[in-house]
């Protein structure tokens, strides 16, 4: 039986359990170690943007600055006056409407696929796939249906790529912390993970379960294994998904429908997973994060980013004050461990960018996977789509999905494949 030390024991968590696994350094020694030594290497990064189009994403045309190893060597918008706006943004000079004319000419090393629009990142990470780049940065969602995720790996296979997904919070010195906690028993044993949205005015719903909720699925899948089935119902204005619901989503998502969507999985680790959103039911502070619940306790995280906010609860029955052998206090998350004061400074979701490029360049010259890798970014839009999948077959649905197209274009069609 694995022994439970006090959270003031610094034996609970060491120094090789912390790194193990993440890129867990802070900013500045991330960049100052480097900075001390001149860099063997000066990787070569092109942007690929495009104003009005999903822009240049959550900082994906910025973090290289925080990356002696990197320097911007161009950039690529469709957009005339986002073009110019973005090279005088970046200090450069060499401009391109065109992305694969940039591609072809300056042939660099990383490319920043940045636009937070899904419906060109498939198109974007081909065509740099092709022309031999050794590393993408890809914001997410990653695209908007599983056979274009498949294209994108299958040209990232084909030509030796590495890509990572800009899931920046898989790379926050807190999750070692959390991973900790779990492994050495302090919540039990993992049986539920329960994630929502912002469920907001706008978003709530399937636009949340899609922009949102990828985050959370990357996080679930991280913590609990594959996912290995899906049950889901899906609802527009009370009534169940039809095809009369389905319009054209925003960011480039492409057919959308949904207001109210309860999802449940099943994961490899044997816990249940739960994503849900409500149009319009948003709290305040916000909901949207993930809850990790045990047979002993419950680790919650807030939000997304460098350092998010998370709480450790130890205790059964789930609330504090309900038994009055459990009266136990929420204790706070630091990356330094439950109960210690924070040691690093938060830089929001710009801080978990620096630690995914570190940990992409890393992979390229080591030559393995990146954190938050392209076959991660498949599994959260699996879970994603097997949502609606789910929901159009009107039953459980076992992943990898057989279905690689948008289910929601399929509303109404005979009910015969078996997922």
């Amino acid at each position: 039986m694995t022994p439970h030390h006090s959270l003031d024991d610094p034996r609970w968590l060491d120094r090789r359990t912390f790194l193990a696994g993440t890129a867990a350094l802070s900013l500045t020694a991330a960049t100052s170690s480097i900075r001390g030594s001149q860099p063997a290497q000066k990787y070569r990064v092109a942007v690929i943007g495009h104003t009005g189009r999903g822009d240049y994403g959550h900082g994906l045309d910025e973090v290289w600055r925080d990356v002696p190893q990197t320097e911007v060597v161009a950039v690529a918008d469709a957009n005339e006056q986002g073009l110019a706006e973005e090279l005088k943004k970046l200090d450069i000079s060499t401009g391109y409407s065109d992305y694969r004319q940039m591609l072809d000419e300056m042939k660099p090393d990383l490319v920043a696929v940045a636009p937070r629009f899904l419906d060109e990142h498939r198109d974007m990470v081909v065509a740099a796939a092709e022309r031999g780049v050794r590393g993408i940065f890809l914001e997410k969602p990653m695209c908007r249906t599983l056979a274009e995720a498949d294209e994108m790996i299958a040209a990232c296979e084909l030509h030796g790529v590495k890509l990572a997904i800009a899931f920046q919070t898989r790379y926050s010195q807190k999750l070692p912390v959390i991973q900790k906690l779990i492994d050495t028993g302090r919540i039990g044993q993992v049986i539920e993970y329960r994630a929502r949205g912002k469920e907001d005015r706008l978003r709530g719903g399937s636009e949340d379960l899609w922009i949102l909720g990828t985050h959370m699925f990357n996080l679930i899948h991280h913590f609990g294994g594959e996912p290995q089935s899906c049950s889901a119902s899906v609802y527009q204005g009370g009534q169940p998904l039809s095809k009369e619901h389905v319009t054209e989503g925003n960011e480039g998502i492409g057919p959308l429908a949904g207001d109210d969507i309860h999802a449940r999985y099943r994961l490899a680790s044997g816990a249940t997973a739960y994503f849900d959103s409500v149009r319009n039911a948003a709290g305040s502070p916000s909901r949207f994060g993930l809850e990790i619940f045990g047979t002993q306790g419950i680790i919650q995280m807030y939000e997304t980013g460098h350092l998010p906010e998370c709480y450790f609860l130890r205790d059964s029955c789930w609330s504090p004050w309900r038994s009055e052998k459990n009266k136990n206090d929420w204790i706070s998350i630091s990356s330094a461990g439950p109960g210690k004061p924070e040691p690093l400074a938060d830089q929001g979701l710009h801080g978990g960018n620096v630690l995914a490029v570190h940990d992409l360049i890393a992979a390229i010259e080591e030559d393995r996977q990146p954190l938050t890798s392209i076959y991660a970014a498949r599994t959260s839009l699996e879970m994603i789509v097997a949502a609606f999948e789910s929901q159009r077959l009107g039953r459980t649905v076992s992943l990898p999905l057989e279905n690689r197209q948008n289910p929601l274009t399929m509303l109404g069609e005979p009910k015969q494949e078996r997922s």
